[in-house]
Formats: C-alpha cells, structure tokens, sequence
C-alpha cells in the first residue's frame, strides 16, 4: 500500500517560483543556489550574460537576478533588449559597484529593484518573495478578468488564444468612450461581430446599432440612405425618408467596407464627423445627432490615401483607435472552440444532434480536424462557418468522417477518397489515401469472408455496426447482396 503524504509534505515539494542568477562569479551563483533553494524555489544559473540572455528568451521566469558587470556584455544590455520584447518578467539588478545614478538608470530600462554586494540575504529573500507574490496577484487578476469577460460580456466572439484575448482587452477598454473606432482585418475576421461588441458594452447599447454596407450602395443611393431626402428631392423621391444618420442618433453606426465611399460622400461624412450634423438631400434644414462611428476595412486606407482615392482628413478622423483582427490562419488555437459553437448553432437552427442542454453531439474524425487544422483559410472564421453548417446538413451520424468535407478541402490535402474502381494507388498518394486504401482493402476482405455479412465483420473487426457503416460509405465500398453471391458460387460450381 503507498505511503500516505500530508498536504503539508507535498506542498514542501512544490517550488515557490523559479528562479535565474546570472552572474559571471561562481561563488556567488553558487551561494545564491544554495540560499534560494533552501527557500523552496528552483534555481537556473547562467554564467555570463549571452547564456542569461538565452535562457530569459527560452524559459520562462518568476524572477531574474542579472549582474551588472559581466565579462561577455553588461546587465544593462541584457535588460534593455529583454525588456523589448518582455515587459513582464521581475529584473533585480545585482553589482559590486553601486551608485546613484546607475541604480536609477538600471530602474528607467525596466529593472524592478537594485542590490548591491554584499546584499543582506534577509532583505534578499523578503524582496523577491514579495516581487513574486505581487506579479502573481497581477496575472490571477488579469486571467479571472478575461474570464468573467469571456462568460459574460461577448458570448458571440469565440476565441482563447493570446491575439484574441488582446482584441478583446483593447475592446473592453474602448466600448465605454465616445471615440472612433477603425476595425481592420481579412475579409470573414468578424469586423461587424467585433463594432456589435462594443456597442452593446456601450453607453449607447439600449438606442440603435445601423450597418452600412458601403460597397453595395451606388454614391447618390449611399447619401440618401445615409442622410435621408425630402420628398421630391429627385425624380423617385415620392415621400420623405429619415437617413440612417438620424435613425441611428445616440446610438452606433458602422461602415463596413469604408474604403469604397466615393470622394464626393466622404466630404459629407467627414463633416457629420467634425460638426455631427447633416442637411437631408433636398432640404436646407440642418440636423444635429450624436452618433459613434465604427468603420471597418479590409484593404489598408493608408494606401488608397496615398492613391487619392480616399481623403487624408477623413482617414485620420476614423483611425482614432485601430482594432486590428488577426486573420484565422494566426490564431489556430481557435478554430476546435469555433467548430463546437457553430456546430451547437446549426444543429439547433436544424434540430438534429443536440443532447439535453440543447448542445450539439456532433464531431469531426480526428483525420477530419487534422485537416481543418492545417488549412490556412483564405475566407477566415466565415469559411470555417460554412464548412460546418454544410458537416451538419450531412452528417449521418455524430461522429462526421472525412468525406462530408467540401471537395476543395480535401484536394487541397492531396486526398482522393472515392476510388471506386479500386485499382493502384497514384505514385503521388498521401498519408490520407495509403491509409484508407489499406483500410478498404481490409474490410473488403472481411466482408468476402464473411459472405458480405455486416453484422459478422464487425464482429470481427472489433468495431460497432455503425462505425463499420460509416467506413464502407465514407471508402465507397460496394457491397454486394448475399443472393448475387450465392448466383456466383453456383455458377462457379455448374462450369
């Protein structure tokens, strides 16, 4: 029977942090081993800054102690580049030569606290347990923060990994102003998913949120929709229309596809923005509103600028705040949660495979999400969405197999599933095509032995009925009837 162990002896086991000295003397890396780990923590040493330096960029830190004075390069350097690319990481700058001036300097590049040799170990070890303690409380917080804001504010944005964290950090923190906001990205990133999370974390979430699709709308049709026109303001002006602008006062108005507005329509734009207020086509009558604007591109303004073909004014007007999305193919991460969301919402639009928290049941064949794992999807999250909707549509069971994926997908792999001729395999075959043509020539084999009896081979075959099925439908197996067997053999047997 194993030794019972006290949760007082374990958590002696567990490391306080762990920690990297960086100093060129062995003596002192050896006693500052020494110390530390008697204190509990795990200890890394470097012996020179290039080593430090190495290690800091490769592993991941509690605290570094950096000498100041090494042979190689100094601690300065070393801070002032780790700290270009880590502002996070706890750096004690630790010298034989304490000054003033240099103790302030090493603070200005990002050091957390400054020692100087011989330190007290007392205030050493007080020091960095209360560096570590404090950092940890940060990131607690940090993450429970993310978390409730997962739970609660943006059910509709899928996303865990880092670039969508940070999106969604910089939305939370912009929803609440009144500014501009630019929204960049890839087309099928979720640009309009992204202006509805703000305005609905907005002041202005109970008045209207109005899309506009800018490309879609001929310039004189795109200012009447937005500014509205009085009755006989043109020939087919046979009654007064509010403008979206006056439709969408207090509320958010989003310009999908800004970069397409015709020169003449940005400077009425660009005046609703500096003066917030517009006159009706056809009316001398001036409105005022308050309206936020959300604009969203997915060419880069700067360029059309410089083309003339979009007002400089205008763009600096819009690109107050820039959220930038990451295009799917930068967050991979993602796409397992995305493929459960729009699985759960098309099975409930066609209530099919769902348990009972009303949830879908269905998922991808491990080779299947392998393959939508390694494209790189041109169409973004909106491709992926129309892939899934068509696997629902489909599936004929909940475990959904290669072969309910679009053609173009499959190609894309180098695979060709449906060979029903059952010939050689190309010289060019990928993994995908070896492996299911041993797999159909496997289960041919146990079918003919079996008389084409189903039930038999996957007894054989240690499998489920309905896995077998599956697999003779996704290999495009033939399967013959017991009778036409029979009338072979007798044939065979008559000659």
């Amino acid at each position: 029977m194993p030794e019972m162990v006290s949760a007082e002896e374990q958590a002696i086991d567990i490391p306080k942090g762990r920690i990297l000295v960086v100093d060129d003397e062995s003596d002192i890396r050896e006693s500052l081993d020494a110390l530390l780990s008697m204190e509990g923590y795990q200890v890394d040493l470097a012996p020179n800054a290039t080593e430090g330096q190495r290690k800091i960029e490769s592993h991941l830190y509690d605290l570094v102690l950096l000498d100041l004075m090494m042979p190689d390069r100094s601690g300065m350097d070393v801070l002032r580049d780790v700290r270009e690319k880590d502002r996070d990481t706890p750096i004690f700058m630790v010298t034989a030569y304490g000054s003033i001036d240099t103790a302030v300097n090493a603070l200005k590049l990002g050091a957390n606290d400054f020692f100087t040799k011989p330190w007290k170990n007392e205030q050493l070890l007080i020091e960095i347990e209360r560096m570590i303690l404090q950092r940890r409380l940060l990131h607690e917080n940090t993450h429970l923060k993310r978390a409730l804001k997962q739970r609660y504010s943006f059910p509709n944005i899928v996303g865990k990994s880092e670039r969508m964290l940070r999106v969604l950090d910089l939305v939370a923190q912009v929803a609440p102003s009144r500014s501009t906001i630019l929204i960049t990205g890839e087309t099928g990133t979720g640009k309009e998913l992204i202006a509805k999370a703000i305005h609905a974390s907005s002041a202005r979430s109970e008045a209207m949120f109005v899309p506009v699709n800018s490309g879609s709308l001929p310039p004189d049709l795109l200012e009447s929709t937005l500014f509205g026109h009085v009755k006989g303001a043109f020939t087919t002006a046979i009654q007064t229309r509010k403008g979206y602008f006056d439709v969408a006062n207090h509320g958010t108005i989003f310009f999908d596809e800004v970069g397409t507005i015709a020169p003449e329509t940005q400077v009425k734009l660009l005046r609703v923005i500096q003066e917030k207020e517009f006159q009706p086509l056809g009316s001398n009558e001036t409105i005022r509103v308050d309206v936020r604007i959300i604009a969203a591109t997915n060419i880069e303004l700067r360029k059309l600028v410089d083309e003339g073909k979009f007002r400089e004014d205008l763009y600096y007007r819009l690109n107050v705040i820039n959220i930038v999305l990451p295009p799917l193919r930068e967050r991979k991460e993602d796409i397992p949660a995305l493929v459960d969301f729009f699985f759960t919402k098309y099975c409930r639009e066609n209530e099919k495979y769902l348990d009972v928290n009303n949830r879908s049941i269905l998922r991808f064949q491990p080779d299947a999400m392998q393959i939508l794992m390694d494209h790189i999807w041109p169409g973004n999250v909106r491709e992926l969405e129309n892939v899934v909707e068509r696997a629902v549509v489909l599936a004929a069971e909940s475990t959904v197999p290669l072969d309910v994926l679009p053609e173009y997908l499959l190609q894309a792999n180098g695979i060709r599933l449906h060979r029903a001729d059952g010939g050689p395999l190309p010289a060019d075959a990928s993994l995908f095509e070896i492996v299911a043509d041993f797999e159909r020539r496997i289960i041919i084999e146990r079918l003919e032995q079996f008389n084409w009896s189903q039930t038999e081979a996957a007894d054989s075959l240690h499998v489920p009925l309905s896995t077998l099925n599956q697999k003779i439908k996704r290999l495009n197996i033939e399967i013959r009837r017991k009778s036409e067997v029979g009338k072979v053999e007798h044939v065979e047997r008559r000659l």
